[in-house]
């Protein structure tokens, strides 16, 4: 099925007590388990966050919510991004994200940094508007078959993996308790894992994932490296890409049990699975969904995501679509799965967007209060965070 049940909102009864209880992670203490995903706000200037988006951050945790990881910051390279209202982390940003983080901190809540680079992805008139502006790529490839830009040479790869690095080198000195390697969606990190995008015959490509993943697990081990021990790292992947709903990067679950410890010895602490509807089967045979299957190969934390707070999912949303919020069943069927142990976290970004007090409201059984996630709150795709 693609969608729960929902006719029976009012007759099914929750108790999201597991939900609330407190989770280390090497040295961080996360009060509960609810995430706020990073969701582009396009409220940078130059790739500083304004006071709205600080104000925002604050307010989620204000709301409920324990760990909130920043929408996608681009790393300080030529190649990562043009945009100005696209989040960066540089010298010339890093003050305005430390007011990011201290107002989260304030609030008692931790801060992740999301590490991002679009890779082959064209916005829209990068080159156009940029003249001296090169994607670059496993390949060239933005989707299989379209290029865009062109594949980055070996001292291109290690130039990039300089700039992961020096990214969460500063998001450690400004204070964020973490980072979060962007490593889905069909942005660079996931170009690499996904076949369709990933044509090198170097020891950055080939037929096993293994193969695809060792530039990701490359710069999940610098990092680790350079930030220490007690620093927290997590990786964001998913099948889909917002080119493609259907693209894999793993066909089988062996495959999967090959990648996601590969990257846990790499020095990755939190798995974050994203999917467009998290109680949907990723293989036949099995009704786990992809975190459940994450959970199945890692003693790591796993996140959750996909629709949990909306009955559409988020490129329902993107395209426009009005959603309603959901009811008592899906957050049943959350924490049954839950319980079982198929995730440690749980993301909800969008109906956060719409009520910055839904994990309050939901904790409170007060779900007919909260304010719907409306299609024209401000938002952009860019990094479209399922809920």
């Amino acid at each position: 099925m693609t969608e729960l049940d929902e006719s029976t909102t009012e007759a099914v009864d929750y108790d999201i007590t597991p939900l609330l209880q407190p989770l280390q992670v090497r040295g961080l203490t996360l009060r509960n388990r609810f995430v706020m995903p990073g969701m582009q706000r396009y409220w940078c200037a130059d790739g500083a966050p304004d006071e709205r988006l600080r104000e925002y951050y604050r307010r989620r945790v204000q709301g409920g919510v324990s760990l909130v990881i920043s929408e996608s910051c681009a790393v300080d390279h030529p190649s990562a991004t043009k945009n100005p209202t696209f989040a960066r982390i540089s010298p010339d940003t890093r003050e305005a994200w430390r007011a990011c983080v201290a107002g989260v901190h304030e609030a008692g809540g931790a801060m992740f940094l999301q590490l991002w680079h679009q890779g082959a992805v064209n916005y829209g008139g990068d080159a156009e508007s940029n003249p001296d502006f090169v994607a670059l790529s496993p390949s060239g490839l933005s989707h299989p078959g379209e290029m865009f830009g062109r594949s980055a040479t070996q001292a291109e790869l290690d130039s990039l993996k300089r700039a992961f690095v020096q990214g969460a080198l500063d998001a450690q000195e400004i204070g964020t308790d973490g980072v979060e390697l962007h490593s889905a969606h069909g942005f660079l990190l996931d170009q690499f894992l996904w076949p369709g995008t990933n044509l090198r015959t170097d020891r950055y490509g080939g037929p096993s994932i293994t193969d695809r993943a060792t530039f990701v697990a490359e710069v999940a081990q610098a990092v680790r490296a350079a930030t220490g021990p007690d620093f927290v790292i997590s990786v964001r992947i998913s099948q889909w890409k917002e080119s493609d709903y259907d693209a894999k990067i793993v066909s089988q679950p062996d495959e999967l049990g090959q990648l996601i410890p590969m990257l846990r010895a790499a020095g990755a602490d939190i798995f974050h699975a994203s999917t467009r509807r998290f109680w949907l089967p990723e293989w036949e045979g099995s009704d786990l969904g992809l975190a459940g299957w994450v959970k199945s190969f890692t003693d790591a934390p796993v996140i959750a995501v996909g629709s949990v707070g909306l009955d559409i999912d988020v490129m329902a949303s993107l395209d426009g679509q009005e959603g309603n919020p959901t009811g008592a069943s899906r957050i049943a069927e959350l924490v049954r799965r839950f319980d079982r142990g198929d995730f440690d976290l749980v993301s909800v970004g969008r109906s956060q967007i719409g009520d910055p007090e839904w994990v309050a409201k939901v904790t409170g059984h007060r779900i007919p209060d909260i304010r719907a996630f409306k299609a024209g709150d401000p938002w952009l795709s860019h990094d479209t965070v399922t809920t």
